[in-house]
């Protein structure tokens, strides 16, 4: 009598920041095989783990519930399960007999702990792991200079990665996913408490579309109508001419690959033009360059990439720091972008820049406080991008602007937001302004008109004297 094979168990499949089905490596591998697959989601908020800021847990529901939805349409759905990621993999595979645990990996310093804990723990109960390339152009682990040392100056980077990547083909969403004979317990969603309630200040985020159908319709969007005008169109905060689909990246909701794919087919069809392709295509590799960066030097949030600022002369000062996050500076364009932030999740890049230097610079604030208030405020907080960014503009980053390059908030509103437009939008008390007088009030005597709109918080010419002096006495040289 012949011997019946023994069924494969089922793979446990650990969504993480790869909330999609199309272009996954992971989800493909796992589909091949054959077997029951898992879907499996964990909110993870027991570990010293950064917990995930506000906007971030309202875009995170929204992408869960699409995944989920999207599942379903293939006869499977995603279980959903809180605490420890270590403890509920490694039980979770016990109680299903899973055969195996696919995950995308994770660079960000803790995750990659937490990952070698939980492959040692399946590996001693015999359960295979396979793990999969994250959603970047190049993996740290494989992409360094010749010398084997990682990139520190972005365009050496961008030159070798622009002359690496090539586009290959998507891998397909699968049609069906194999279900298993019982299905463990999941949690409701709506436990997780990760809406608003009262009050419901998320109401402005209706704007957005989680979920991998959005980012696709996003991507469409920007390829048919924003694209073309990017490199130059980016840099003015009232035109429509950025791809805002940096939350859908973070999320894994789309591929960067496709998004890299899609903009060069756009550019050889000649639906856009080359230089507005690689302006785009040099905002993803900035994106892969934060995570290198974060992947070598794992103190990036926390501690100045530079050392010489560990020493530098910060301010305390919580009434100005308030007056930065409510967007009641005095200043237009930077209190255009707090209050864009805050009713949508989201700031144009153009004016991040301006609001973080004039907080590290006019305020002589920490970076720090910058990039804690981003990340609890922004549908795109990214903990690699968030601390290069907030560290570049601080000065104390790799390959960061310099620190005297302190920006004149009224000559950047004047250079990038000429007629108004965008301060109109979010600081209505302006809206009846002439463009010479919207970003300098106060010199037109426009104050009271302007409905007790606030005057300067600071002196332009006296904050940056002041931050000047400060840099000159941790490095000794003059701005």
């Amino acid at each position: 009598m012949k011997r019946r094979p023994v069924e494969a168990g089922p793979i446990l499949l650990w969504f993480r920041d790869d909330l999609r089905l199309t272009d996954h490596p992971g989800v493909t591998a796992a589909v091949r095989r054959n077997v029951p697959v898992i879907p499996l989601y964990i909110l993870d908020e027991t570990e010293p783990l950064r917990r995930m800021g506000d906007a971030s847990r309202w875009w995170l529901h929204r992408s869960l519930a699409a995944l989920d939805s999207e599942l379903r349409h293939r006869r499977s759905h995603l279980v959903l399960r809180r605490g420890s990621a270590a403890r509920i993999v490694a039980d979770l595979a016990a109680e299903v007999g899973a055969s195996a645990v696919y995950w995308s990996r994770s660079y960000e310093p803790r995750e990659r702990e937490r990952e070698g804990r939980i492959r040692t723990m399946l590996a001693e109960r015999g359960v295979e792991v396979r793990t999969f390339p994250a959603n970047m152009l190049a993996e740290p682990t494989e992409f360094t200079k010749k010398d084997g040392g990682p990139f520190q100056v972005f365009t050496p980077f961008w030159k070798a990665l622009r002359a690496r990547v090539r586009p290959v083909s998507p891998l397909p969403a699968p049609t069906h996913v194999l279900a298993p004979a019982t299905w463990p317990d999941t949690e409701a969603l709506e436990s997780w408490r990760m809406l608003p309630t009262h009050p419901n200040w998320a109401k402005g985020f209706e704007i957005w579309t989680p979920g991998e159908a959005g980012a696709k319709e996003q991507l469409t969007q920007f390829l048919d109508s924003t694209l073309t005008g990017y490199s130059v169109g980016r840099d003015h905060p009232g035109l429509p001419h950025t791809s805002r689909l940096s939350p859908h990246l973070h999320f894994g909701e789309l591929s960067v690959a496709s998004a890299w794919r899609n903009v060069l087919a756009a550019t050889a069809e000649g639906r856009a033009p080359e230089q507005d392709g690689e302006a785009f295509l040099k905002e993803l590799a900035w994106r892969d360059f934060s995570r290198h960066l974060l992947f070598h030097f794992p103190n990036l949030p926390e501690v100045p990439w530079r050392q010489e600022f560990a020493r530098f002369p910060w301010r305390s000062d919580p009434k100005g720091l308030d007056a930065w996050k409510r967007g009641l500076t005095g200043y237009p364009i930077v209190d255009a972008g707090m209050r864009e932030l805050w009713s949508t999740g989201w700031m144009h890049n153009r004016v991040r820049m301006i609001v973080a230097s004039f907080l590290t610079k006019h305020l002589l604030l920490p970076w720090q406080e910058g990039e804690a208030w981003f990340w609890d405020t922004l549908v795109d907080a990214d903990l690699a991008n968030n601390a290069a960014n907030w560290q570049w503009v601080a000065g104390s980053g790799a390959d960061a602007a310099p620190y005297f390059r302190i920006f004149n908030p009224v000559l950047q509103g004047e250079r990038f937001d000429p007629e108004g437009a965008y301060v109109r939008q979010w600081v209505p008390e302006l809206a009846e302004l002439p463009p010479s007088a919207i970003h300098r009030p106060w010199e037109y005597g426009l104050l009271q008109a302007a409905r007790d709109y606030p005057g300067p918080i600071v002196d332009h010419q006296t904050a940056r004297r002041r931050a000047l002096e400060a840099y000159e006495r941790v490095t000794g040289k003059r701005g």
